[in-house]
């Protein structure tokens, strides 16, 4: 993380991620860490989840949950913060950008894909809530994505889901506001994972977004940390309802 700024604010803060065991989730993980946070991170992956317990040590506490498991989910974050002490800071980062035809969906598969990427958004929101008015403040940070701007074909579940994150984020930013808990979501654009390099990148794809992209450089995990790092700290205190976008103007097009 060098070159980004210090957040006394987050020194000791507690933080959860979910979806926080690999790509953008493991990048964040370990931003909050280096601030001196200690970090609960829920994922289905548990190979992954040691992985980075190992890399990153007694600074984190890992949890392997079913994010779609809405009545198992706030037992987990529950028991997470019994060991890490309440959390003030959740991030929302949980996703799967699976694709699919339109033709080829069918209510089972749909069912899925709004319980992979939004539902357990708001009851983890739920689930932390409590104790961040305990605590006088919060600040809650969704991930949504810039696909539902867009209008990019192939991935209806997901760009449906994002979509609805940007309503829920202003809606929750009303709703939690007067206990001191703001709500915003951070907006990527294109960003190169692992994941979306084994899956579906090839020379024309990344030559496609540097054409569209106003800078003409591929986004990666670590460009997304210190946007969700200020919105996590009291840097950012007069921030809520918003949707911040880091896309290196890919949507300018």
């Amino acid at each position: 993380m060098t070159g980004t700024a210090r957040f006394p604010s987050l020194n000791s803060a507690r933080v959860l991620v979910t979806g926080g065991a690999s790509g953008i989730g493991a990048e964040l993980v370990r931003g909050f860490v280096d601030q001196g946070a200690r970090v609960g991170v829920l994922d289905i992956d548990a190979e992954a989840g040691r992985a980075l317990s190992d890399e990153l040590g007694e600074a984190i506490g890992f949890a392997q949950c079913d994010l779609r498991d809405l009545d198992a989910l706030p037992r987990v974050i529950g028991a997470l913060a019994e060991e890490l002490g309440p959390f003030t800071v959740l991030v929302n980062n949980a996703a799967r950008d699976d694709r699919h035809a339109f033709h080829d969906l069918t209510p089972e598969y749909w069912r899925d894909c709004l319980a992979t990427n939004l539902s357990h958004h708001v009851f983890a929101a739920q689930a932390v809530a409590p104790g961040m008015v305990a605590a006088g403040s919060g600040s809650i940070i969704n991930m949504g994505s810039i696909s539902w701007m867009r209008g990019r074909p192939g991935m209806l579940g997901y760009t449906t889901s994002k979509a609805a994150i940007h309503g829920m984020t202003r809606s929750l930013a009303a709703e939690l506001g007067p206990e001191g808990i703001r709500v915003n979501s951070v907006v990527p654009g294109a960003i190169l994972t692992e994941r979306q390099a084994k899956l579906w990148l090839t020379p024309e794809k990344n030559a496609e977004f540097l054409a569209e992209q106003a800078l003409k450089f591929r986004l990666e995990p670590h460009h997304i940390t210190p946007m969700v790092l200020f919105l996590a700290s009291d840097a950012s205190a007069g921030c809520t309802g918003q949707s911040f976008i880091i896309d290196a103007g890919l949507t300018l097009n």
